[in-house]
């Protein structure tokens, strides 16, 4: 997955824009769902805030406060960190987190939490908890065209193919797998939950 990301860095807000091959793909409500994630993000309360798995950036622009990312793609920092240049961006990997217990009040991460396998989760809901007080996770909501989860063939602008674990959401579940989780967001494309840590 390391080499996916690295790779598909230069085109990775292709999908958030509905732009590069995302252009042909119909996605009724899409714009409307990722404006409405947008506007939740951005009325988050300014915190510490830790982006676990910041990709380039795009949503960790919206977050209030002192932020700080994460991502183990040098490239997805490297565009983050151009966009957001008062940030903090580190190159590391998330398993476990370089951080020291208590050191933000917020660990935010968007469309990563959905890639773990259930070790991986357990590890870090564990991790997240022990450097912050809440766990705020962006992923993709559970249509009726897609299961709950699946070995997901990604194709990137080059015609490389990679294949990747995902999991779709139902807010609701998901909150209730967090623990204590409180849904910010269900729309037909994006899911938001807040737990405390």
């Amino acid at each position: 997955m390391r080499d996916y990301y690295e790779q598909r860095a230069p085109e990775y807000d292709e999908w958030y824009e509905g732009t590069g091959v995302f252009a042909a793909r119909e996605r009724p409500g899409w714009e409307a769902d990722r404006e409405a994630l947008i506007r939740v993000l951005g009325a988050l309360p300014p915190a510490r805030t830790l982006d676990v798995a910041c990709g380039t950036g795009y949503l960790t622009r919206h977050l209030r406060g002192d932020v700080t990312g994460l991502d183990q793609s040098e490239s997805m920092v490297a565009i983050a960190r151009e966009r957001m240049p008062e940030a903090r961006f580190l190159v590391a990997d998330a398993l476990p987190l370089p951080f020291a217990d208590g050191e933000f009040d917020r660990v935010f991460t968007g469309h990563f939490y959905g890639h773990l396998q259930p070790a991986e989760r357990e590890r870090f809901l564990a991790e997240a908890r022990r450097v912050a007080g809440e766990l705020v996770v962006v992923d993709s909501a559970r249509r009726a065209d897609v299961p709950a989860q699946r070995m997901d063939e990604r194709v990137l602008n080059d015609g490389s193919r990679h294949e990747v674990f995902k999991r779709w959401f139902v807010a609701e579940e998901l909150a209730e797998e967090l623990g204590d989780g409180e849904v910010l967001h269900a729309g037909p494309w994006f899911v938001v939950v807040r737990s405390p840590g």
